[in-house]
C-alpha cells in the first residue's frame, strides 16, 4: 500500500508480503502465570520477542512495524505493574535505540507522551532524532495511545488550522493530522494471546487491514509463529469492496 493511500477512497497496490504490520502484543502476564512467575517476568520476556519480531520484519523486507506497547486504558492496571512497565519502557529506550540506529531502523512513538516522566520523553525525542534518516524499517511504538484519542486530536488540529473557516471537511483533510500520517495503512494486524478484538488500536487505519488472531502468548511468538501469520495473509484475497471476478481480471 502506497504512502498516503486511503483504502476507502481508492484501491491500493498490495503485494504478497505486507508492507506494514501492526501488532497487539498480548499475553505476557498469562505466560508468566503459567510458569508460576510474577507478571513482570512475562513483560521482560516480551521485550526479547520484540527484538526477534523486528529482526523478522527486517529480514522479510517489511517496511513498517507498529507495536501497541501501552494503551491509554492501561493506566487502569495495578499501580505496581504500571510503574514496572514505565521502568521497562525507559530501560528499553535507553538500551535499544543505538542498536536500532546501527541496523538502519527508524524509531517513532505515537500517543500522548505528555503523561510520561521527563526521562522517558527525553529518550523518545533523542531516539526519534537520531534515527530520523534511517529507511530500512520504520518501527513505531504506540504508547499511551488510543484510536479514539488519535481521531479526536487530529480533528482538533484540523479545525484549529482551518482558522475558523466553515467548510465541508473531507477524509484527506483529517488524515494528514493522524499520528501515523507518515506511514501507509497496515496490511496485516496481528494479535497474540487469544483475544479477538482490536482494543482501541489504530481505529482509523485498520479499516481494510487483514486481521490475524493467534492463541500464542506474546513471549512465545517466535519466527515460526510470525511466518504462520505471513502465510495466512498471503492466502487472503484483498478485494477492497470489489468482487473476486474483478480481482482476477
Amino acid at each position: 500500500m502506497s504512502l498516503g493511500t486511503s483504502s476507502t477512497r481508492e484501491i491500493p497496490d498490495t503485494g504478497a508480503m505486507p508492507q506494514h504490520i501492526a501488532i497487539i502484543m498480548d499475553g505476557n502476564g498469562r505466560w508468566a502465570r503459567k510458569r508460576l512467575m510474577p507478571r513482570m517476568a512475562g513483560h521482560k520476556q516480551g521485550v526479547e520477542t520484540v527484538r526477534n519480531v523486528i529482526k523478522s520484519c527486517s529480514d522479510h523486507g517489511i517496511e513498517y512495524l507498529t507495536l501497541f506497547a501501552f494503551s491509554s486504558e492501561n493506566w487502569r492496571r495495578p499501580a505496581d505493574e504500571v510503574s514496572f512497565l514505565m521502568q521497562l519502557f525507559a530501560g528499553a529506550l535507553e538500551q535499544e535505540i543505538a542498536r536500532l540506529h546501527e541496523n538502519g531502523i527508524r524509531f517513532r512513538v505515537i500517543g500522548d507522551i505528555s503523561r510520561f516522566e521527563s526521562r522517558i520523553v527525553k529518550f523518545i525525542h533523542q531516539g526519534e532524532q537520531l534515527t530520523a534518516s534511517n529507511s530500512r524499517l520504520t518501527l513505531t511504538i504506540a504508547a499511551n495511545y488510543g484510536g479514539r484519542w488519535d481521531i479526536m486530536q487530529a480533528m482538533n488540529k484540523m479545525v484549529k488550522n482551518s482558522h475558523g473557516l466553515s467548510k465541508q471537511f473531507k477524509e484527506e483533510d483529517l488524515a494528514q493530522y493522524l499520528s501515523m500520517n507518515y506511514a501507509p495503512e497496515p496490511d496485516l494486524f496481528i494479535r497474540t494471546g487469544g483475544e479477538y478484538r482490536i482494543s482501541n488500536f489504530l481505529l482509523w487505519q485498520l479499516a481494510y487491514t487483514e486481521l490475524y488472531f493467534t492463541e500464542t502468548l506474546w513471549p512465545d511468538f517466535n519466527e515460526k509463529e510470525f511466518d504462520l501469520a505471513i502465510q495466512s495473509y498471503q492466502r487472503r484475497e484483498r478485494r477492497f469492496g470489489q468482487t473476486s471476478e474483478q480481482i482476477q481480471q
